[in-house]
């Protein structure tokens, strides 16, 4: 072994050694999977990536995604022994450390930047939360399409200003999951050649040996996907693993997946196949022998010897920082030649919207037929998509169902060899498309994806990430109830508002009306950290006439008054979001003709109005005042969560079962959707509310 050999497997024993350490410390986690990539790690970041840890937001940097996230002290390792800087919220460059050794020696503790599991806007350097097996690679190839959207849209002759790498390391685990096949199908369709996959396989999960459940040929799956694959026999090889990376800088066809083979070493021989490692920390005698089989001091516990850091600084830090350097100096060029251009790709990454983005909205005039919301939403989706130049998306193989498609001239299809275009086909890949929505939301470009919102539930754990996150993808669920009448109960959702509501985070929203699918919209486009649920309807909806009713931008509060007492002191209130809020104003006029006092409030977002509420709690009660107990809620949907609007005392009129095939009125009629029905609601909670 060389000298340079020698210093080289140090700083590969520094990672190991740290991962060891901090899981030990912490009496959690897994060392194991750290301990046999850290030559993985360690050539890419230090040979090959395009990352400056003194700006880890720099928009053409290089992404490396850590899927397997259970082996996060990998990636707090070689972010500590990079010197990467920290970032706040404001996207300013802070000047401390984003992972320092005193994280390190809290992995897993209370306010460490070194959680359980890598988690974006927590730690700076780490691109995506990852813990949930298959979301990290899946994830990546949204990152990926956003890349090469931007090349297409930004670059120009002399200017190349985004051409980024992705690297996404995955294990056994991602391999399993369903969601990494959908997504490295599209992937190879896409031939995404901006995409490298480095597959640890160890044939190591928590149960044992992969050959418990797992025998296929991973190499020939990825191939039929249409990938090139690479094949590294051993990790330590530092030549051989570089090589493979070169190879994928090479290929300009395809995405790369790098099969490496790697065997977790440790002191005692009985250790060697077990990866007790794997969901356990090893033991301090067991960390002593491996330390001592690394040559390393056997007691001296978290060591990052000096020259290891300097060693970083002049490979990754120095490279690094003359990249970004060479590119700001670009950007500086750029926006002398390419003003507009260069303000977009600046409102872009900042998550700013251009000026004049809602200019040529539609308004919608009163209208007993009325119109669906999904068909106002692709009129309003379309108006925004001609002013914000990076909004764009898809459906899993349902966009002439969920009206998403943009239309106007020049918007395209984004396809293998066009990448600029803005209309995505995802296929019928649900789960894939909502981490490829992350993916293409943390490359800063504006992502929609749509659905019938039966299917929400294969997508859920992207969405529940994409909240985790504090990023605004936007979902458009369409067939939002038993309004899609005789397709019968696998197609109408029940249970899916409430389960989406729960998500902490996620705005769910759920318009009257067109004019409240328009503010509906406003609101959405305008959000910076919030993912929403846009949900809505197949059939059509009256549009309200607003000179009647008060006006639809009481959307932005969460709920409002729509129709009320003459005297603003109404006996009963019926609540309702969607569909059915057209249903309570008839009710609400039979009941007006009758001389009963009521009132409709709209409530197209709990979420919103929560929010409203707890800047301006005086609106919670000029809204629903707490001395009308009279009160019935009506959506189409299961009522759990409708209590806390309607008191113990009042009525919710919702779904309690599954739906049935049949016609929608039939429907309606069948579980109490109508006006009459309400109608008598409200008049027994006004007996009830005599007592």
């Amino acid at each position: 072994m060389t000298e340079e050999e020698r210093f080289q497997l140090k700083c590969i024993n520094t990672i190991r050694t740290l991962s060891m350490d901090a899981v030990q410390a912490a009496n959690s986690g897994h060392p194991g999977t750290p301990m046999a990539m850290a030559p993985v790690v360690y050539c890419l970041w230090q040979r090959l990536l395009r990352f400056d840890p003194e700006d880890t937001i720099w928009p053409n940097r290089d992404r490396f995604i850590l899927s397997i996230g259970h082996a996060s002290m990998l990636l707090y390792s070689i972010l500590h022994l990079c010197g990467v800087r920290a970032v706040n919220p404001k996207y300013e460059v802070l000047g401390e450390l984003s992972v320092t050794l005193d994280d390190i020696k809290r992995f897993r503790q209370l306010d460490s930047k070194c959680a359980g599991h890598p988690e974006y806007r927590w730690t700076s350097g780490v691109e995506t939360t990852t813990g949930p097996l298959g979301q990290g690679v899946a994830t990546s190839v949204g990152i990926a399409i956003g890349g090469r959207w931007m090349g297409e849209y930004f670059n120009r002759p002399d200017f190349t200003m985004f051409d980024f790498d992705v690297y996404a390391l995955c294990g056994d685990g991602c391999m399993m999951e369903g969601i990494s096949g959908e997504a490295a199908s599209l992937a190879g369709h896409l031939r995404l050649s901006n995409l490298c996959w480095i597959y640890d396989n160890n044939k190591i999960t928590i149960e044992g040996h992969t050959e418990l459940a797992f025998s296929e040929d991973v190499a020939t799956r990825f191939i039929a996907y249409g990938w090139n694959v690479t094949r590294v026999g051993d990790a330590n090889d530092l030549e051989m693993l570089d090589r493979a990376f070169r190879t994928f800088k090479n290929t300009n066809d395809r995405p790369t997946l790098i099969i490496v083979d790697s065997h977790i070493a440790y002191g005692s021989p009985h250790k060697q196949d077990t990866s007790a490692a794997h969901g356990e920390p090893l033991g301090e005698e067991e960390i002593r022998l491996t330390k001592r089989n690394y040559k390393w001091p056997e007691e001296a516990k978290f060591l990052v010897p000096e020259d290891v850091r300097e060693h970083f600084q002049s490979g990754i830090g120095k490279r690094g920082s003359a990249l970004r350097k060479e590119w700001m100096e670009r950007f500086a060029a750029y926006k002398g030649k390419h003003p507009e251009l260069a303000d977009h790709l600046y409102r872009m990454q900042a998550r700013q919207l251009p000026e004049s983005w809602d200019k040529g909205l539609p308004s919608f005039p009163p209208d007993a037929k009325g119109i669906a919301s999904r068909e106002a939403s692709g009129k309003v989706l379309n108006a925004l998509g001609k002013n914000i130049p990076w909004l764009m998306g898809g459906s899993a193989d349902l966009t002439p169902s969920t009206k998403t498609r943009l239309t106007f001239e020049g918007a395209g299809d984004l396809l293998a060899g066009n990448y600029g275009g803005r209309n995505l086909h995802f296929g019928i890949r649900e789960h894939a498309m909502g981490a490829i929505l992350n993916g293409m939301s943390l490359a800063k470009v504006r992502p929609y994806g749509s659905g019938f919102l039966i299917f929400s539930d294969y997508g859920r754990a992207p969405l529940r990430l994409a909240a985790i996150m504090e990023i605004p993808v936007i979902y458009i669920f369409t067939h939002d109830s038993i309004g899609v009448g005789e397709d019968g109960p696998t197609h109408q959702p029940i249970e899916q508002l409430a389960s989406l509501r729960v998500i902490p985070g996620l705005i769910t929203l759920r318009p009257a009306d067109a004019n409240e699918v328009v503010e509906a919209w406003k609101f959405i486009a305008q959000s910076r950290h919030e993912p929403v649920a846009l949900v809505l309807t197949r059939q059509a909806l009256p549009t309200l006439d607003r000179t009647k009713y008060a006006p639809a931008e009481g959307v932005k509060r969460g709920a409002y008054i729509l129709a009320d007492a003459d005297d603003g002191k109404p006996l009963v209130l019926l609540l309702a979001t969607g569909s059915e809020v057209s249903f309570c104003v008839d009710a609400y006029e039979k009941l007006k003709a009758e001389g009963i006092k009521a009132r409709v409030v709209s409530m197209p977002s709990w979420e919103m109005f929560e929010y409203y509420c707890s800047k301006h709690p005086e609106y919670r009660e000029s809204v629903l005042p707490a001395a009308v107990t009279a009160r019935v809620s009506v959506e189409q949907a299961s009522t759990l969560g409708w209590e806390r609007y309607v008191g113990p005392h009042g009525h919710m009129i919702g779904m309690h079962t599954f739906g049935a095939s049949a016609p929608l009125k039939a429907l309606q009629k069948k579980f109490g959707f109508t006006p009459e029905n309400i109608v008598v609601a409200a008049k027994e909670q006004l007996k009830l509310a005599k007592h």
